[in-house]
This record gives structure tokens, C-alpha cells and sequence, in this order.
């Protein structure tokens, strides 16, 4: 599956907050990248603001702007709060499931646990990280020595991070269970999904 691959540090600088993870490189030079960086002083107009919010979420999950729009067109069709549906639905996707339970130090490292084939959902393989889970759904690390070596050390590295609480983690047997769809309050606190829906809804 397509995703980003360019450079991370310059994207959290453009945006003002550590997108991909706080990184030495980021923590060193915070204001915007460029030669004019540090004394940028500019006009955002309307249109930007909203660009800008909606490139900020994109990055935070990987997606290429077709996957995104895909998303945000479902959120459209579902009933609910569209911004908020529009953020379960990021929240909810396989890859963002592993992340939030610590088996990966990263969105972009758990996609690669499950396109890797390392995660089983309700005891079956899956390795689409676009895969949707619900309610009940219960996600674990594949019982082989180099699965569940790589996880745990995950988990022992991402314990600051704390599992929210929409999820269960046990990770003595590396498992996790959802118990429910998050609410606004347990999902990205630094994005203004209603800035994203008025930016769509331009086109």
C-alpha cells in the first residue's frame, strides 16, 4: 500500500508539533523549516487554515490524500457528527489499534507489524492495515518468538504512552480488546475536525 515516505522532521516543523514522534532533530530547531524559518512571520488566509489542519491529520495516520478523502467520504455516508465519525474511523483502523496498544513505537511501524502478517485479529491473520475493528474485536501478536520479542519490546519502550480507554491491553500475553468506539475527548486533541469538514465541503 502507497504511503509517505519523505522527510518527518521537516513535516513537524511545518506543523509546530511532533507528527511522527518526538525526534532529537525536532527538538533542536521547532520553528518552521527554511531559510526564513525562525522569524516567519505570515498571512494564513481562511483556505490555508483549513489546508493546513487537514494535511496536519493526513500525516498523523500515513494516508495519501486519495486514502484520506476515501475515509472522509464514508464518514459523510454514516450517521453521527461527521467530524467525529470521521476520526473514529482513522482511530479504528487496524494499524492505529496496534500503535495505541503499544506493539509498535509508531503508526508506520505498526503498519508494518500487520502487512508483515505479525497481528491476528479474533485469531485470524490480518494484514491490512486499513482493516476496520469494532467493538469486541480482539487483536493479539502472532505466537512466534520473533512476533512477540519485537512487541514486547515495544511495549516496554511505549509504556509512557498510556493505552486510552476505549482499548484493553493485557500485555502479559500481548492482547488487546475493544471494548467500545472512542469518544472526541480520546482521540487527537491537537486537530479541529470541524476545519476539515469545511474545507471538504468547499469542493
Amino acid at each position: 500500500m502507497a504511503r509517505y515516505t519523505g522527510p518527518t522532521t521537516r513535516i513537524s516543523r511545518r506543523f509546530s508539533q511532533p507528527i511522527f514522534g518526538a525526534t532529537k532533530a525536532y527538538e533542536k530547531r521547532t520553528y518552521p523549516p527554511g531559510q526564513h524559518g525562525p522569524k516567519l512571520r505570515r498571512k494564513v488566509s481562511e483556505y490555508a487554515v483549513g489546508l493546513n489542519e487537514k494535511q496536519k491529520l493526513r500525516y498523523t495516520y500515513g494516508l495519501l490524500e486519495r486514502q484520506f478523502r476515501l475515509v472522509f467520504a464514508k464518514a459523510k455516508r454514516t450517521r453521527g457528527v461527521t467530524g467525529e465519525v470521521f476520526l473514529q474511523l482513522l482511530e479504528t483502523r487496524l494499524d492505529s489499534v496496534v500503535y495505541l496498544l503499544g506493539f509498535a513505537k509508531s503508526r508506520a511501524a505498526a503498519r508494518q507489524l500487520v502487512n508483515h502478517g505479525h497481528i491476528r485479529v479474533n485469531g485470524r491473520k490480518v494484514d491490512i492495515a486499513s482493516s476496520s475493528v469494532k467493538p469486541g474485536d480482539e487483536i493479539e501478536v502472532k505466537n512466534v518468538p520473533t512476533s512477540r520479542q519485537l512487541a514486547t519490546r515495544n511495549i516496554e519502550e511505549s509504556r509512557a504512552r498510556n493505552v486510552p480507554g476505549w482499548l484493553t491491553l493485557d500485555a502479559e500475553n500481548l492482547k488487546g480488546t475493544v471494548n467500545r468506539l472512542p469518544t472526541r475527548d480520546e482521540m487527537e486533541p491537537g486537530i479541529n475536525e470541524q476545519l476539515i469538514v469545511e474545507f471538504y465541503s468547499r469542493f
